[in-house]
């Protein structure tokens, strides 16, 4: 009696171990919160930890105005992440030229990083290599 309840236990187990494993392989898909710059902007991020325990994370945004058209003199859309492990990050920048961008303003983005996002947001800047976000933020998420 006594080991076929452990036996059941240790099936309920292993059972409830492979269902977790599935569901954090899996990936978060994260959607950016409505702009007052552009507001026909949507978009979201996936966010999936790889096998080698990086965090891949590719954005994907429809209704992105050009940059040219935004106030300011902007130039390029730049992708930023904060951690809890340092200070914001330039993950790259979306180009705002036709190689970037369709007839219906899509874009997409791809980057890795070794530290996991506690927020992505897109600001608009004057030059793609900026160290720090400036304060013409178009599209955020919530804090992962």
């Amino acid at each position: 009696m006594k080991t076929k309840a452990l036996t059941k236990i240790v099936s309920i187990s292993i059972c409830m171990a492979v269902l977790l494993l599935a569901l954090s392989s899996c990936s978060k898909k994260i959607y950016f919160n409505t702009s007052s710059v552009v507001p026909a902007a949507v978009g979201y991020a996936k966010i999936k930890k790889d096998k080698n325990g990086n965090f891949a994370i590719d954005i994907s945004i429809s209704n992105l105005a050009e940059v040219e058209r935004l106030e300011g003199h902007k130039k390029v859309y730049v992708v930023w992440m904060n951690s809890s492990h340092e200070n914001p990050k330039n993950l790259g920048q979306i180009n705002s030229d036709t190689k970037g961008f369709s007839r219906k303003l899509m874009a997409s983005f791809h980057t890795v990083s070794s530290i996991e996002p506690s927020k992505l947001y897109i600001t608009a800047e004057e030059d793609g290599g900026v160290q720090y976000p400036g304060n013409y933020e178009v599209l955020t998420t919530e804090s992962l």
